[in-house]
């Protein structure tokens, strides 16, 4: 090994292209391979995102359609057969009420809770929600439990 046959290691480099805007010698000075005007031409161009060349772009090009309704309340599902993985794991005993829904991340204290019928439950429960489902509330009172609405 000596001067003349030196290497750079495996990887260490990445771009082996001709640098850009070096003076007329180097091939690519003076417009920089950008060509003449226009906005590719200049610093700082980017285009916005969907931009066709002009043409409509797809996002305006397609109807709009529906509607959000403001008044929509949002729920959050916990299914019988999840109540009855915390009873077999020692969790819940008795009573389930918004304090275990949030110290079990099955929702969060601003969330409303409904209760909902996937699943059997096997153990006496008294369950407390904002709303149940038709099949879990009857699961729940077939098991000898009790079905709470805040």
């Amino acid at each position: 090994m000596n001067l003349s046959n030196l290497q750079p290691a495996e990887g260490s480099t990445h771009n082996q292209n001709k640098r850009l805007g070096r003076g007329e010698g180097s091939g690519k000075g003076g417009t920089s391979a950008r060509g003449h005007k226009g906005a590719k031409s200049r610093s700082g161009y980017s285009k916005k995102i969907g931009f066709e060349g002009g043409q409509m772009p797809l996002q305006r090009r397609v109807p709009k359609f529906g509607f959000t309704n403001i008044n929509r309340k949002e729920y959050e599902g916990v299914n019988l057969d999840t109540l009855q993985l915390l009873v077999d794991n020692g969790i819940i005993t008795d009573s389930v009420d918004m304090t275990v829904y949030v110290a079990n991340r099955l929702a969060t204290k601003n969330e409303i809770v409904k209760i909902l019928g996937r699943g059997e439950l096997k153990a006496k429960l008294k369950v407390t929600a904002h709303k149940f489902t038709a099949t879990a509330k009857a699961a729940i009172e077939a098991a000898g439990g009790e079905a709470v609405t805040i």
